[in-house]
């Protein structure tokens, strides 16, 4: 009998996973507890806007090679369309603008041109941003709380990258992302973007080009128990039946760390994680740009995609409680005031509540995050949540299931 890889989770991390392993020749078995499968990264059509909308806003760069190459081996990458390395903000306090604008090249000029920074900023501010490493127990707010950038720069790119409190979030971490992305100017900063929807550029072909190499996909099936003897997991019960192992299969866990936590205790232990809430409007707005970085308001960024408006909310606080009809209205106020559009009636909205989105990447959790080894002999871990170097992304979803991949291949 040939030896199989399970891989249980068919969201990014684990659609990666399977992609990966069976491009390595393994025969693979997919399983997702849900009706379908992209975890947080699904696309739906939402009656209500009469719209295909994303579970969640996630935002794409051209530093992000792992995705980016997974998109174009499955076929996605056709979904996808790059945009210039620009990034337009607005304070609503005062109702300044300005766009961060890095430059090609390796020598960074841009800092020195008024018109691609933040005003009033001097070059020291960006210096002591990407200078010297922060000791990894730093805090951003701690590290550069008193930095002329923190406000209009700072703590917009903290919240939105780590979901985190600026007091508590990691400052090693944001300058890890920082340096992979605005330290690469703009060959690193080019956003991506999704037009029709993530599902059509990172699940659904993934899907499509699993069922071609002949990789099953067995959707509502939790998976309730893992049993294991002699070091290795040798039974998988699932909600439906219970599937002993052969000696050389394999076992790719691409679960939420709570689901990792309930079923493997000792491996995964209990992590804090936080809401992110996002709003779509069924509006079209074409002469705005596609992404918008607002600061002073509760909407925090703004995606525009051709018939749609969508808000971001990183670690809302006490505002994640508010009812959805309270909570459209006061993005809907920070969007006209971004978009210009006095006097507009509020079209249809949809809010989305993640409760559990990512991690707190806090100094003190990042510590916990597990690698990918189990001490199960044929048991991996995969997940944004697991030690990828990066925080709660795409990209490290994507690099998550290709580690997971790779190790069950050396195996």
């Amino acid at each position: 009998m040939n030896a199989v890889l399970h891989v249980i989770g068919a969201g990014l991390a684990g659609l990666s996973c399977a992609v990966e392993a069976r491009r390595r020749g393994l025969a693979v078995s997919l399983h997702e507890a849900a009706p379908h499968a992209g975890g947080r990264c699904r696309s739906f059509f939402d009656r209500r806007l009469n719209r295909t909308v994303d579970n969640g806003n996630h935002l794409l760069l051209s530093a992000n090679t792992a995705v980016l190459d997974y998109c174009r081996l499955v076929g996605g990458d056709s979904a996808l369309t790059e945009a210039p390395a620009a990034f337009p903000f607005m304070d609503l306090a005062d109702g300044t603008r300005w766009t961060v604008r890095p430059n090609t090249g390796r020598v960074p000029w841009w800092l020195l041109a008024p018109g691609r920074r933040v005003p009033d900023v001097g070059l020291d501010a960006y210096v002591s941003l990407l200078a010297l490493p922060p000791h990894k127990s730093e805090t951003v707010a701690g590290r550069w709380g008193r930095n002329p950038l923190y406000r209009r720069l700072i703590e917009p790119l903290s919240t939105a990258i780590l979901n985190t409190e600026p007091e508590k979030a990691s400052a090693a971490l944001l300058r890890r992302v920082l340096i992979e992305t605005l330290g690469r100017g703009a060959a690193g900063c080019r956003p991506v973007l999704a037009p029709v929807g993530l599902g059509a550029a990172l699940v659904d072909p993934a899907v499509e080009w699993l069922r071609g190499a002949e990789v099953s996909l067995h959707t509502s099936d939790a998976l309730t128990r893992i049993e294991s003897s002699g070091g290795r997991v040798c039974a998988l019960e699932f909600q439906k039946a219970r599937m002993p192992l052969g000696p050389q299969d394999a076992v790719v866990l691409a679960v939420p760390p709570a689901v990792a936590h309930r079923l493997l205790p000792s491996v995964a232990p209990p992590l804090d994680t936080r809401p992110i809430l996002n709003a779509h409007f069924a509006l079209d707005a074409p002469d705005a740009p596609p992404l918008v970085g607002v600061v002073g308001g509760l909407a925090q960024w703004l995606f525009v995609r051709p018939g749609m408006v969508s808000v971001t909310v990183s670690q809302p606080g006490p505002a994640a409680e508010r009812p959805v009809d309270v909570l459209a209205g006061a993005l809907w106020k920070d969007v006209v005031a971004v978009l210009g559009l006095a006097g507009k009636e509020m079209p249809p909205c949809r809010i989305i509540k993640e409760r559990r989105a990512t991690l707190a990447h806090s100094p003190e959790q990042e510590i916990l995050r597990p690698g990918p080894r189990t001490p199960l002999t044929n048991l991996w871990l995969a997940g944004d949540w697991t030690d990828t170097g990066l925080p709660c992304t795409l990209e490290g979803a994507v690099r998550s299931g290709l580690w997971a991949a790779r190790m069950v291949a050396e195996a």
